[in-house]
């Protein structure tokens, strides 16, 4: 594990950092590392992930189903990704899940797993709100279409 050398802005040297500022980080050690790449504490590493498991509230007119494709963007990484399970969906009005049911209806929500082209540095959502959540977005149209939140497994 490399440690930070230093945090700087155009400004000149910063003692903390936080979103959405425009940082450069120094690491003490030479690390192939560029834009958008996520440093973490050794003891508090998020896990690398292609498939995820999801809570999905469904945005749109066309039904979420399985094997769709859609964009999904964490951080600031975007990939593809495939749904390959939805497990229930969860009735508002009661609380009741139904199982399998083929597919996300337009304010659906959801259990689903989806399958990244590459992992993902994640974390539940009740840990950690920012790696914890993601937006889907269909290439298409590049409309967002349903958002998520990553349960534990």
């Amino acid at each position: 594990p490399s440690r930070v050398r230093s945090v700087s802005t155009a400004d000149g040297e910063l003692t903390e950092a936080f979103p959405p500022m425009s940082i450069t980080v120094q690491l003490e050690d030479e690390v192939d590392i560029s834009r958008g790449d996520m440093l973490s504490r050794p003891n508090n590493q998020p896990e690398a992930m292609q498939d995820i498991d999801a809570m999905v509230c469904w945005m749109d007119p066309t039904a979420m189903t399985i094997g769709a494709k859609y964009a999904l963007k964490h951080t600031t990484r975007t990939v593809r990704a495939l749904v390959k399970g939805i497990q229930y969906e969860l009735d508002i009005n009661s609380l009741q899940r139904e199982p399998e049911p083929g597919s996300l209806p337009l304010n659906g929500i959801g259990r689903v797993t989806l399958r990244t082209t590459l992992p993902l540095m994640v974390d539940p959502y009740r840990r950690n709100r920012q790696t914890g959540s993601f937006i889907l977005i269909d290439e298409a149209s590049n409309r967002t279409v349903g958002a998520g939140c990553i349960t534990e497994n």
